[in-house]
């Protein structure tokens, strides 16, 4: 599989300016979900707010406190609730006395649809989900988080996760997982949510950025034409998923492997929940059926 940003090779731990304000450390837990790595950004001056921490790791733990560089931390946000962007949060408020501000737990935000699921059993697949995140701070969608220097709008995005926060300074955007130029967004149920995932697309398309600043990858320097290109994407996946339904009935594993040729094997069943994301966004559109009751093992038909 090709290199998606091969010029985007930060050292891991080492601050990196890439906006006036706004420097960033990369963590460093690389894998096939986290590309080469979280983003951790430092936002303000003299009084900062940190953007997702990341995981519990002592080596980025102390790249963090030696950015910071002893400067009054007054806010850490948290964007979502997934064990590469939020578990770190707890030791730093420890530490610097900042709140955690997110949109809530890690089930708050999940859809209707998605908490059936849940209910019947289904668990969420890839990153990990931290289930110990509880902020000090709720913002609900529209509130503002501010400092001395700086100033940042929560905007909830469920999709990636049904409590996934951006948050815009000015026109840039930090996206979290929902918006990245390496790869399009995990959709797993029942964290994930296809439809939820779209409409925060449509949301942020209402609004002009200069820049889009993911949790994982370089910078995003044309915001509107990545966000046209994932819309694009999806819909060219659910067009893909319901001709391979011509073929009769499937279930996602057997689905994905049709779909993603390209995909390598270890990487398949993270496609077979993005596929069955799809499916649950079709049921709701009236355009496909479970022969049973709705599972990742479940054969689906084309209505």
């Amino acid at each position: 599989m090709s290199d998606p940003q091969p010029e985007f090779r930060p050292v891991p731990g080492t601050p990196e300016t890439v906006a006036p304000g706004i420097v960033r450390v990369l963590a460093p837990n690389p894998s096939p979900m986290t590309f080469r790595g979280t983003n951790t950004y430092l936002v303000g001056e003299a009084d900062l707010c940190v953007i997702d921490p990341g995981p519990d790791d002592p080596i980025h733990l102390r790249a963090l406190l030696d950015a910071i560089g002893g400067r009054r931390v007054s806010a850490i946000a948290v964007t979502h609730a997934h064990v590469d962007h939020a578990p770190l949060a707890e030791t730093l408020s420890a530490l610097t006395g900042a709140p955690v501000a997110g949109f809530g737990t890690a089930r708050a935000g999940r859809s209707a649809a998605m908490t059936r699921l849940a209910e019947s059993g289904l668990v969420g697949g890839g990153e990990g989900v931290d289930h110990a995140f509880r902020p000090d701070r709720t913002l609900a969608d529209g509130e503002t988080l501010s400092g001395g220097d700086w100033s940042l709008r929560a905007i909830h995005t469920p999709g990636h996760m049904g409590n996934h926060l951006c948050f815009a300074l000015d026109d840039r955007l930090f996206s979290g997982d929902l918006v990245m130029g390496w790869a399009s967004s995990l959709v797993s149920p029942p964290d994930g949510d296809l439809t939820d995932f779209m409409a925060s697309l449509a949301r942020l398309q209402e609004e002009t950025w200069q820049s889009l600043l993911p949790g994982h990858g370089a910078p995003v320097s044309d915001p509107a034409t990545r966000l046209a290109d994932l819309v694009a994407h999806r819909r060219a996946r659910e067009a893909a998923i319901l001709d391979a339904l011509e073929d009769g009935p499937a279930d996602p594993a057997t689905l994905a492997a049709r779909i993603y040729t390209d995909t390598p094997a270890p990487l398949l069943p993270a496609a077979a929940r993005n596929v069955l994301a799809h499916l649950v966004d079709l049921i709701g559109k009236d355009r496909v059926t479970p022969l049973s009751e709705l599972s990742p093992q479940a054969r689906f038909a084309r209505r």
